[in-house]
């Protein structure tokens, strides 16, 4: 494939320190408030806003927030990611809002409710989000496997310059999707050149095994969709997504695996935001600094 442009979304703001390796800006989206990590609103804030000066503060982009918390974060300098809790018709409320308060809305969520009629769905989504003039990008959740109708609703995403939503995780061991859906979910993705970010249980890099179940990492999800992007196919995708081990997934993103991944996969949101910094530190992937003596 050729690439066409699709550059790397900028974390809005003074995050980071200057010298913050582009590829990995604004890759973890904070959402600390979320299950497994049920931060309450007032400490996830705060967090954030404290991580300002940290030298990996640029690995963190938005923070994320249900609609309904938007009149809560009154003062909050940083760009939000609103998770719309309920059907297209809740989307504007939020929005105006968060314009009132002099907030940043930097993406918008939401999820198809409508699963016996997702492209309709889609439109619906589309139509309020341009009777609220939204102009930060849109993420849109299609759940279910790749069938005939998720790929007709993936269609109306990519027809309507939407981007997509991939939930690769749950509290429910058993609702964790194989690696043969996320792999199958990002070729489409690829197919119809359309951007997504993920959510779930990305809080580290590599696929591992918990009591229970197993979780994907963000590692292997990047390097999945190198694999795809680069020609591969769904097998060699949903196998990369199996990999555990780190130093492999590592080398196989050397030579600008990882900026050519993140044109289409922009990031992931993740109750821990420590967890990701130290996996990539571990596996030699950011310089380790130590926090400013001045900060």
């Amino acid at each position: 494939m050729t690439p066409s442009p699709a550059p790397v979304d900028p974390v809005p703001g003074d995050r980071g320190a200057a010298d913050w390796p582009e590829e990995w800006s604004g890759l973890v989206d904070d959402a600390a408030i979320f299950p497994p990590g049920d931060a309450p609103l007032h400490d996830a804030t705060a967090a954030y806003g404290a991580r300002r000066d940290e030298w990996w503060s640029g690995l963190v982009g938005s923070f994320v927030l249900r609609d309904t918390d938007v009149p809560l974060v009154r003062g909050f300098g940083g760009p939000l990611s609103v998770v719309v809790t309920g059907g297209a018709g809740q989307l504007a409320g939020p929005l105006g809002a968060a314009a009132r308060l002099g907030l940043h809305v930097a993406a918008v969520e939401v999820a198809v409710r409508d699963t016996d009629d997702p492209v309709g769905n889609v439109r619906r989504i589309d139509a309020a989000a341009r009777a609220a003039d939204l102009d930060a990008p849109l993420f849109i959740e299609v759940p279910g496997p790749v069938t005939a109708a998720w790929l007709a609703a993936a269609d109306e995403v990519a027809a309507c310059d939407h981007r997509l939503k991939l939930r690769l995780g749950h509290v429910d061991h058993d609702l964790v999707p194989d690696s043969a859906t996320v792999a199958a979910w990002i070729d489409a993705a690829l197919d119809r050149e359309t951007r997504f970010k993920a959510t779930a249980g990305l809080h580290r890099a590599v696929r591992h095994d918990p009591e229970g179940g197993g979780k994907h990492g963000f590692l292997n999800v990047a390097a999945a969709t190198r694999t795809l992007w680069d020609g591969g196919s769904v097998d060699d995708a949903t196998e990369v997504l199996e990999q555990r081990d780190g130093a492999a997934l590592a080398a196989s993103l050397a030579d600008g695996g990882v900026a050519a991944a993140r044109r289409w996969f922009t990031s992931f949101g993740s109750c821990s935001v420590t967890e990701p910094r130290d996996d990539l530190v571990a596996l030699g992937l950011l310089p380790h600094r130590p926090p400013r003596k001045d900060a």
